[in-house]
Formats: structure tokens, C-alpha cells, sequence
């Protein structure tokens, strides 16, 4: 096959004076942090939907994008053609996982029939290509949010219909991901939501989630797929209040439906934005509830109310990211998967690199700083210190519940009054994690 990036060779890292633009100059997937590689930290992961089926489309315009490889047409033969490009770009690149939508990679048909034979189709490209490359598939998803027939949403849509096609829609995508050896399968909620609670019947809605969900983890036992279930929160956009709209509202629900030993959460930054929360808080609720699974590695811009969806390139937030995943022991089924997009004028196929590499040598660059700050202990020191009077005496008496209100008091009384507490050091600490950037 012609190579669709013929002045491109596989991405080298070339060090931090490197002044190659087609160079790592902090990724180096071989490097030891913490007694693991780069590459096994980071897992590294292309998305199908932004990097190859992406036009630079906005509300505003057509797509500017320049893909030499495209045909014009969505037919199965370039699809199947684009999954070849697809490959040489993650090899080139260097990635080892991919994720993917099942419509991102096959053409939907005139039906449910039609559709399903065009995804095997692809699928045989993708499995070829993976055993050539080795790269392997982090997780596969169905898209229920994009053809009419789910305007309404999919599981939670006021049509039984739209429920029964989006079961079907999926029970196919878990097949595949399963049969491509994906090591997890991720449910947004894109239209699973309202624009109104005047025409909304919201606990019915919620109840319909929660059905088709456990239908999910019922099929999935009875093909053996061993892959991480994975929930990702979003606020808004496309509809006004999504059910999923961030962490907390998604522990909940998996919570009140007996959800939560089948799911984690796969977190992205620019969601947890528009959540208006930071992706440093959203990781922390997840990882306290043991339910971080994965994340989309992304960021967006304060001064814009939408999902922009731009690559990494913000260290302090690197740093902070990389610190959550190093606290929690690190990905098992998950990884860092670029749900990112080059911006509309970059429009050249030689952009989607620079776009993964600033992303690649951020996230580098994060983790090498998480564990400098880890190794420094000061801050962890500060976080222990802060804490100590829960340690002993009465403070590690209620933390056990070995005593209620009534001992409180009685402790109350003897002690008079609060003793001075400690200051939080905001300043200092915020300094101290700035000594590593």
C-alpha cells in the first residue's frame, strides 16, 4: 500500500535541546519513572473519531481539513482503506492503543443488517492491522448520539424503538471490542439527557439508563468479554443537562441502580470544564470511590463555553493529572487517550502529528514532575501533618465510630475551647509544586 504520510518517519525522541518539530523531546517511552517505562505509565492512545474521521467542521463552516487518502465517498472499501492509513499513522507515531466508535470505523447502512455487515468488514482490516503492528484497541464504544433516530437520546429516549435499536447497536460494538481484544468499553451519554423537563419524565428516563446498563453487564458475562465497563461524565453539549454531568452525579447513579462493581469512570478535562470543576477535582472524587478507570486526555479554552476538544499542552495540568494516576497505583485496563482534535486552520495531515506530539511530550513532562514531586515528599509530608490530629485520640475515635454525640460533648466540655488551627499554606504549596515545573 502507498504510504498516506511519505515524509514521515517513526517519531524518535531527540531530547529536550531537540529542535526537530517532528521529535519527542520528552517522551521517551523507554525511560524508567518509578520502576515502570514511559510507555507503561502513559499508554498512550489515538482516537479514530477526532484523528482520521474528523473534517475541522465547525457550526460556522465546512471542514478545512486536507486527508489525501479520502475518496470522497463512505463506503466500506475506504473505510477500509482509512484504517490502513490509521495504522501507519500510530505506528509512525508510536502509540500503543487506539479507541474508536463503531460508526467512526464502518459506514452506517440502510439498516441494522447492513450496518453490522460493513463493521465486520473493517473489523478484519483492523485485526490485520493490529497483529501487523501490535497496537492494540484500549476501548471501543457505539455511537448513540449522532443519526436521528436518537434525537431524543437512546436508552433514556421517550421511543421504546430508539432503546431496542441502541441495544442492538451495541450488544454489536461490545462483540467487536471484545473480539479485537479491547480492554475496556466506554457509555457517553451524549443525548442521554434533556433540553426540557417540561416535555421530561426524568425518573423514568433514569430508570431506562439503569435497565439498559445492567443489560450491558448481563451480555457482557455471557460472551466472557473481560474488558473495564467504563461511565464518561459530561455536563452538557449536545443537550441542555446530561444525566452523566460529571463524577459525583455518575458514582451516584451507578450507586442507587447497584451499578458500581461493573463500572469505573473514563475522565476527560475539557468535560469536567464544563462541569465547572477542574479535572484535578474530578479525578479525586473518582479515585476516592476507586472508580477511576481511564482518562481522555484533552484540554479547552476558560474563555470559550464549548467542548473544544484541543491537545495537551498545559504542564502544570500534566503534573497534575500524572500526580492522581501515580497516587492510585497507576492504569491497568485504562490509559490516556487523546480525545483531541488539531485546530481548524491546521489543516495539513502532517498537523495530526505535531498535535499527539505536544500532547505525548505534555503528559511526559507530567509525569516526570509527579514523581519528582512524589520523591520530594514535602507535599505529602504537608497533606500528613495536616491531618494528624485524626491519627490519635479522638480524632482517630471517630474516624473508627467508636464513640457518637454524646462522648463528643463530654470530650467538648473538658477540652474548652478549639485550639489554634494550622494555617493551609496555600501560597507555599502552590509555590512548592511550581520549584518542578
Amino acid at each position: 500500500m502507498a504510504t498516506a504520510f511519505p515524509k514521515v518517519s517513526r517519531i524518535q525522541y531527540d531530547g529536550v535541546g531537540s529542535k526537530k518539530p517532528l521529535a519527542f523531546k520528552h517522551y521517551n517511552e523507554a525511560e524508567l519513572v518509578e520502576g515502570k517505562t514511559m510507555k507503561e505509565h502513559l499508554r498512550f492512545s489515538v482516537t479514530y473519531w477526532h484523528t482520521f474521521r474528523g473534517q475541522l467542521a465547525d457550526m460556522f463552516g465546512m471542514g478545512t481539513a486536507v486527508r489525501p487518502w479520502e475518496d470522497g465517498t463512505n463506503s466500506v472499501s475506504m473505510a477500509q482503506k482509512r484504517a490502513r492509513v490509521a495504522f501507519e499513522f500510530m505506528e509512525k507515531l508510536g502509540t500503543p492503543y487506539y479507541a474508536f466508535h463503531d460508526r467512526d470505523v464502518a459506514p452506517e447502512g440502510r439498516n441494522l443488517k447492513e450496518s453490522n455487515r460493513a463493521l465486520d468488514a473493517v473489523v478484519k482490516v483492523l485485526k490485520e492491522q493490529q497483529k501487523r503492528t501490535g497496537i492494540k484497541l484500549l476501548w471501543g464504544t457505539a455511537c448513540l448520539f449522532a443519526h436521528p433516530r436518537y434525537m431524543h437520546g437512546a436508552s433514556t429516549s421517550c421511543n421504546a424503538d430508539a432503546f431496542v435499536y441502541a441495544a442492538a447497536q451495541v450488544k454489536k460494538a461490545m462483540e467487536v471490542t471484545h473480539e479485537l481484544g479491547g480492554e475496556g468499553y466506554v457509555f457517553w451519554g451524549g443525548r442521554e439527557g434533556y433540553s426540557t423537563l417540561w416535555n421530561t419524565n426524568l425518573k423514568r428516563e433514569m430508570d431506562h439508563l439503569a435497565a439498559f446498563l445492567h443489560m450491558a453487564v448481563d451480555y457482557k458475562k455471557k460472551i466472557g468479554f473481560k474488558g473495564q465497563f467504563l461511565i464518561e461524565p459530561k455536563p452538557k453539549e449536545p443537550t441542555k443537562h446530561q444525566y452523566d454531568s460529571d463524577a459525583a452525579a455518575c458514582l451516584n447513579f451507578l450507586r442507587e441502580y447497584g451499578l458500581l462493581e461493573h463500572f469505573k469512570l473514563n475522565l476527560e478535562t475539557n468535560h469536567a470544564t464544563l462541569a465547572g470543576h477542574t479535572m484535578q477535582h474530578e479525578m479525586e472524587v473518582a479515585i476516592a470511590s476507586n472508580a477511576l478507570g481511564s482518562i481522555d486526555a484533552n484540554m479547552g479554552d476558560t474563555l470559550l463555553g464549548w467542548d473544544t476538544d484541543q491537545f495537551p499542552t498545559d504542564i502544570y495540568l500534566g503534573a497534575q493529572v500524572m500526580l492522581g494516576i501515580l497516587k492510585m497505583g497507576g492504569f491497568t485496563t485504562g490509559g490516556t487517550n487523546f480525545d483531541a482534535k488539531v485546530r481548524r486552520e491546521s489543516f495539513e495531515p502532517v498537523d495530526l502529528f505535531h498535535g499527539h506530539i505536544a500532547g505525548m511530550d505534555t503528559f511526559a513532562r507530567g509525569l516526570k514532575i509527579a514523581a519528582a514531586i512524589r520523591k520530594d515528599g514535602r507535599l505529602e509530608e504537608f497533606l500528613k501533618e495536616r491531618y494528624s490530629s485524626w491519627d490519635s485520640g479522638i480524632g482517630e475515635k471517630i474516624e473508627k465510630r467508636k464513640v457518637g454525640f454524646k462522648e463528643l460533648e463530654e470530650h467538648a466540655l473538658k477540652m474548652g475551647e478549639v485550639r489554634t488551627n494550622r494555617s493551609g499554606r496555600q501560597e507555599w504549596l502552590e509555590n512548592l509544586v511550581n520549584e518542578f515545573l
